[in-house]
């Protein structure tokens, strides 16, 4: 019983990255800011990366029902981070256009994938299976951190351009 719970939930966050990868390709081809671009190019290779992972357990898995250690990579040396947060990135986002739109899409997907994986983490009985959907989680969270920082200092900012402070 449980070798089909690890099948499944690998199937799933397979799943889970491959969306994630292909919605953060399509924000970066249909962003109109270049840095905005580089975000969700960034963010898509991620989730590429994630995948491949997953989809190597996923093969090992099916062959000798085992996940065995894993060396896991660490995100890119350009920092995302700064990128996100930069008040260049900020000023150039219409807190109501298509990039403000699919940052707040993103953070869903994010919390989404954090669910699956942190579920995974705490009821996996295998320590190397926990390791990977603890890491996967955990990456997940920075991701989600970013995108909700950069969606909450846009509102920020509408609300000040507005005045639209209740006090």
């Amino acid at each position: 019983m449980e070798e089909l719970k690890t099948i499944e939930i690998l199937k799933t966050a397979i799943l889970i990255e491959n969306r994630g990868e292909a919605f953060y390709r399509n924000v970066s081809e249909q962003a109109s800011n270049p840095e905005v671009k580089r975000i969700f190019d960034i963010l898509a290779r991620e989730e590429v990366l994630h995948a491949k992972i997953l989809r190597d357990k996923y093969a090992e898995f099916v062959k000798t029902q085992k996940i065995s250690p894993t060396k896991f990579p660490k995100p890119e040396d350009e920092s995302i981070s700064s990128l996100i947060l930069s008040d260049e990135v900020k000023n150039q986002i219409s807190g109501a256009g298509y990039e403000a739109a699919a940052i707040s899409a993103a953070i869903d997907m994010e919390n989404r994938a954090i669910e699956v994986y942190s579920d995974r983490a705490k009821n996996a009985t295998d320590s190397n299976e926990k390791k990977l959907f603890k890491w996967l989680a955990d990456w997940e969270r920075e991701h989600h951190k970013l995108l909700f920082d950069l969606d909450r200092d846009l509102k920020e900012r509408i609300w000040n351009d507005n005045s639209f402070w209740p006090f």
